[in-house]
């Protein structure tokens, strides 16, 4: 769920690197029940270099049993299932940078969006003074 029933989450892009060099990015997972499915928080990311432990730094029990997939649509993002009894996971690879889309700018409109309706609802319907929200009844 979005805004206002959640609170919308943003990860920072990374542009090329300058230096052609690769960023080296380190994502904790939290699992449920054992499972995580979701895309990683980067893209163009080099696979052969994606290795996932349950400690950071390449610490803790190196976890294999997962898999990743590339979407047909956005070949540029990954996709990761990950299974394991740890409550959390370090997933480490390499990218070169993000790939910013259209997606990306519309996911941002839409929040900015709700949060603007969420305001003018306030606004219409209860006491903004200065400092903290009121609803009316």
């Amino acid at each position: 769920m979005s805004y206002p029933d959640d609170i919308d989450i943003f990860f920072d892009k990374l542009n090329k690197n300058p230096t052609g060099d690769n960023y080296v990015v380190e994502e904790q997972i939290s699992l449920t029940n054992g499972a995580y499915s979701g895309p990683l928080k980067h893209d163009n990311i080099n696979n052969g270099t994606l290795q996932v432990y349950t400690g950071a730094r390449f610490t803790g029990e190196k976890v294999t049993n997962f898999t990743l997939s590339i979407p047909d649509t956005t070949p540029w993002r990954r996709v990761i299932k990950i299974y394991t009894s740890s409550p959390t996971v370090y997933v480490t690879y390499e990218t070169p940078g993000d790939t910013v889309e259209a997606e990306d700018i519309n996911v941002l409109q839409a929040a900015v969006s709700a949060t603007q309706t969420e305001v003018d609802r306030y606004k219409r319907n209860g006491i903004i003074d200065g400092g903290s929200f009121v609803r009316g009844v």
